[in-house]
């Protein structure tokens, strides 16, 4: 049994006892798994939900081929987060409340709900040894998409109702997609119809990242690295949640698992 196969078992069974693994059925019963059954059973790739997210999350990841496991947040220790780095083939960093502000030298906007600090702390030491240490894919949605711009250096926009004049919460809208980017590439489209559900967004363009979606009055949609060699997307909509009746945004999610699984 090879080391990784190891750690893929150990880390199930703990995650089943705290009760934040959901395999290829509602629940996996411990009592069934073995180290034998654990490399066949999950030769699909294991894709990290980063902190205790809705089950719409899971579902989307299994939906697209992969083997979800939330990574409950708390422990955002270097030995910890190395072995998070080992196991797991790809990563997603969902939505959620907001990153502090201090992280670009600024200060909140009244408007601001910043993330709980054992989140905060875990989901930025997670992020920034998966963006610096290691090529492995990444999605970033809604706060997720913040957070990869954050880590490269970038700044957001605290509140878009005050800088924009728009509302982007519990609405949609068209985004437009830059045509020779990997993201229009995946979709086959360079326009779409998203979700929106957020009130912040990305700023300044952090460093080693491109602008690949826009919504009609400029706000940044979406973003990927430079690198055309590694599959790291953040998008402010919540693809997840529209996977199940569109059929582009499955896709999104089934490339995400693809890159992956090499």
């Amino acid at each position: 049994m090879s080391h990784r196969s190891f750690l893929t078992f150990i880390s199930i069974i703990a995650a089943i006892c705290i009760g934040f693994f959901v395999g290829q059925n509602t629940s996996l019963n411990p009592n069934r798994v073995s180290p034998s059954t654990a490399e066949e059973k999950f030769d699909a790739p294991l894709i990290g939900i980063a902190s205790l997210t809705n089950d719409t999350y899971v579902q989307a990841v299994k939906n697209a081929g992969g083997v979800p496991i939330v990574l409950p947040n708390g422990d955002g220790s270097s030995d910890k987060i190395a072995e998070y780095l080992e196991l797991l083939d790809g990563l997603i960093m969902p939505g959620g409340a907001d990153i502090p502000p201090s992280e670009w030298g600024e200060e909140p906007h009244q408007t601001t709900s910043i993330l709980e600090d054992n989140r905060y702390l875990f989901e930025k030491a997670l992020i920034t040894a998966w963006i610096k240490k290691t090529d492995k894919p990444l999605l970033g949605i809604c706060l997720g998409s913040q957070w990869i711009n954050v880590v490269h250096g970038g700044s957001l926009i605290q509140d878009i109702p005050s800088e924009f004049g728009v509302n982007h919460r519990g609405v949609t809208h068209q985004v437009t997609l830059e045509s020779n980017s990997r993201l229009s590439k995946i979709f086959g489209e360079t326009e779409l119809v998203v979700n929106s559900h957020h009130h912040q967004a990305v700023g300044r363009l952090g460093e080693g990242l491109r602008l690949v979606a826009k919504s009609p009055n400029g706000i940044i949609e979406a973003t990927e690295t430079i690198d055309p060699d590694r599959f790291l997307i953040g998008v402010q909509w919540h693809p997840e949640r529209m996977a199940p009746k569109d059929r582009l945004q499955a896709k999104l999610l089934k490339a995400f698992v693809q890159a992956s699984n090499k």
